[in-house]
């Protein structure tokens, strides 16, 4: 599977699939979701709903509207509290990688899980998403573009993937 960091906007990327941090509610409110919701539609934020609550670290599909993907892939990646860790952002991010391959999609983008409203370091972070793509055998998967913001964002996961790929 080719995984590739890309500094962007993760709503405009021409992938199968992106991943929307969510919350276990799958409300959009500022971040990822938020510009997702912006860019796609409001749908995306009712379908999503419409399947809630969900699991802490499991995921669900929506359409995605106005976006060029086809689906948002909503990762729950806290609960309520609006606090998460590492585990549980593996978790999510595992939750969504299968989720797409179940969809039969190609190519998935992924967000920085967590290090926005989450509070995880970018570096912790990085580690939890790529060693959750690292340790995952698709079987439609074939892409996945990690989709992040700024200078220190794009090093940390540039750098995880690295040392992922010397391991």
């Amino acid at each position: 599977m080719n995984v590739e960091v890309v500094e962007g906007d993760i709503t405009q990327l021409d992938v199968d699939a992106i991943a929307n941090a969510a919350n276990d509610h799958l409300w959009m409110g500022a971040g990822v979701a938020g510009a997702i919701k912006r860019a796609g539609g409001a749908e995306i934020e009712r379908e999503a709903m419409a399947k809630a609550p969900i699991a802490v670290g499991s995921a669900v599909a929506s359409g995605a509207g106005r976006l060029p993907a086809r689906h948002v892939i909503h990762g729950a990646v806290m609960g309520q509290d609006l606090h998460t860790t590492p585990e549980l952002i593996a978790r999510t991010t595992t939750s969504c990688l299968e989720l797409a391959d179940e969809l039969g999609c190609a190519s998935l983008a992924l967000p920085a899980f967590g290090t926005g409203v989450g509070g995880v370091p970018v570096a912790d972070a990085a580690r939890a998403i790529v060693g959750a793509i690292r340790s995952f055998e698709p079987r439609s998967l074939q892409r996945v573009v990690l989709a992040v913001y700024g200078d220190e964002a794009f090093d940390a996961f540039d750098g995880a993937l690295r040392r992922a790929r010397e391991a």
